[in-house]
Formats: C-alpha cells, sequence, structure tokens
C-alpha cells in the first residue's frame, strides 16, 4: 500500500461509516501513541492476518490515577502516523477526549478479580478506565481481532476476560514482548528514563531471567523465584520495588508451587519512572 492510502479519521461517526464499507477481516491495534518497535509488532501480525488494520491512537484518561502522568505522557502524533504510513496501516482512528467521553458520560466497564490484584492493586480504578475505552473501540471499529503486547500481560487477561463474559465475538491476540538489544522491554515510557537510569532499568531483565533459570534448572518454590528476584532488585540503587509476582496466568493468584505454569510480574520504580515486566514460565 502506498504512504498516501492511510487515512485518519477522528470521529466514531467516521470510523463506522469506514468500517462499514470493509469487505473481509479487520485487526485494530488499540495504543496510546508515541509508537515504538513493540507496537509495530503488533501492526506487522495484524497486517499478516487480516483484510484491513486499523490502529487507534488515544491517550486513555480514565485509565491515569490523580498522581500519574497523564498530563506528561509522551506524544508526537507526527511522528506516529508517518511510522503506520510505512508499514501501510489502512485506518488510524484518533478521537479526541470530548469524542470518547462527551459530556454526562457515566458508564463504565467493572472488571472482575482478574482486575483487582497486581497492577488493579497499585493502581486503583486502572483496569477500569482500560476496559471501558477498550470495549467503546470495539463497539466503534468492529474488529476481527485486537492485538495487544504481552509486555502489560494483566491487561491482557483483563481484557480476555471482558471479550469472554460480555459475548463480544471477537479475537483477541498477545503479541510477544519486543525488548531492546540490552533486554529492556520497549515502552513509551522509556524516554522518560536518563542513560543511568536506562542502565538501572536492565534489573528488570535480569530478575526476571534469574527466575527463568532457576525455573528451568527444576526449581518450582514459587517463593523461591520471588525472592530471587527481589535480591537482584534491591542490589540496584535506584530501582524501588512496587511487586515481584509468580501467580497463576489466568487467575493471577499467587502460586505456592509452579505447577505446571506461571506468570512471572514486577513492577519496578527507576527513579521516578514506573516499569513492569514479565515473563511466562511453561514447559
Amino acid at each position: 500500500m502506498d504512504q498516501s492510502d492511510t487515512l485518519v479519521l477522528d470521529t466514531g461517526a467516521a470510523m463506522r461509516a469506514v468500517r462499514a464499507g470493509l469487505a473481509g477481516t479487520v485487526g485494530l491495534v488499540p495504543t496510546m501513541g508515541y509508537l515504538h518497535q513493540g507496537h509495530m509488532a503488533l501492526v506487522r501480525r495484524s497486517r499478516e492476518e487480516n483484510d484491513h488494520t486499523i490502529v487507534s491512537i488515544f491517550v486513555n484518561p480514565t485509565q491515569f490515577g490523580p498522581q500519574e502522568d497523564f498530563q506528561r505522557y509522551p506524544r508526537d502524533p507526527e511522528r506516529d502516523l508517518s511510522l503506520l504510513k510505512k508499514e501501510g496501516v489502512d485506518f488510524v482512528f484518533m478521537p479526541s477526549v470530548p469524542e470518547i467521553y462527551p459530556a454526562g458520560f457515566d458508564t463504565y466497564v467493572a472488571p472482575g478479580s482478574i482486575a483487582e490484584r497486581l497492577e488493579g492493586a497499585a493502581r486503583p480504578g486502572h483496569f477500569r478506565g482500560v476496559a471501558t475505552v477498550v470495549l467503546k473501540l470495539f463497539n466503534i471499529v468492529q474488529p476481527t481481532r485486537a492485538y495487544f503486547g504481552q509486555k502489560d500481560a494483566q491487561q491482557v487477561a483483563v481484557i480476555k476476560k471482558m471479550a469472554l463474559d460480555l459475548a463480544l465475538g471477537l479475537e483477541i491476540t498477545p503479541v510477544p514482548t519486543v525488548r531492546e538489544p540490552d533486554g529492556l522491554a520497549m515502552s513509551s515510557r522509556n524516554v522518560y528514563l536518563n542513560p543511568s537510569e536506562h542502565q538501572a532499568a536492565l534489573c528488570l531483565w535480569r530478575s526476571l531471567r534469574a527466575a527463568r533459570d532457576l525455573w528451568a534448572k527444576g526449581e518450582r518454590r514459587a517463593e523461591t523465584l520471588r525472592q530471587s528476584m527481589r535480591t537482584i532488585l534491591e542490589s540496584e540503587p535506584l530501582a524501588r520495588i512496587e511487586y515481584v509476582s509468580a501467580a497463576y496466568g489466568e487467575t493471577l493468584q499467587e502460586l505456592e508451587e509452579i505447577q505446571p505454569a506461571a506468570q512471572v510480574s514486577l513492577a519496578v520504580w527507576i527513579g521516578k519512572t514506573r516499569l513492569i515486566d514479565n515473563i511466562e514460565l511453561r514447559v
């Protein structure tokens, strides 16, 4: 597809009108913009698997807490559009906040117990905002499949559960985490890190690898894995642990024994920047 063929839409009505004319399968990649190669992996997967690909760019205020970084969250729509055009994306949906949350908006999705742990406990109301905006995007775009990065593994689990419970009739497709050459998981928030903080942030990946190595050697006690992660993180002066977890991936309940699989995850502050990461342990 020629770069000039990408069409940018900013209202739900325009998006619905375009969608009504599309034959075949449609993949949706929901993003908050400031795109990186992790997002591009989602786009490429969607283009491989669908007749049309739509990317949404919307920094969703309802998933940010009052002390979080909504106002300073990185934004560069011109760069984003350039990247998406080069990838041959068919349509980009870029609604305004009043378009998604018009005056008087007062209906929200309340996700269940899977949204109460880990990120849900650390960021009250976060998944309420995520589930609400994602459901609204699904209703506007009516995708066949939607693509999400596995770096936000709990988000993927919450959205999968919502799609199942509310009979949305679409496929939720997780895509593996894309990492920098040094192992740091790609994230729009990495731009906040100065060089010394970036170096310090590598402790997240080292701690996950340590847990994976213990598991590969036969260790099945979840607390042993969690403690190995804490030890590495605590050795980094710039790191402040929010949580480490070895949980059952379907429910995110913490495990005592890893039989047969687990999702190992963590949230760590590096200076003023909060980073998350995870890996799956599976035979």
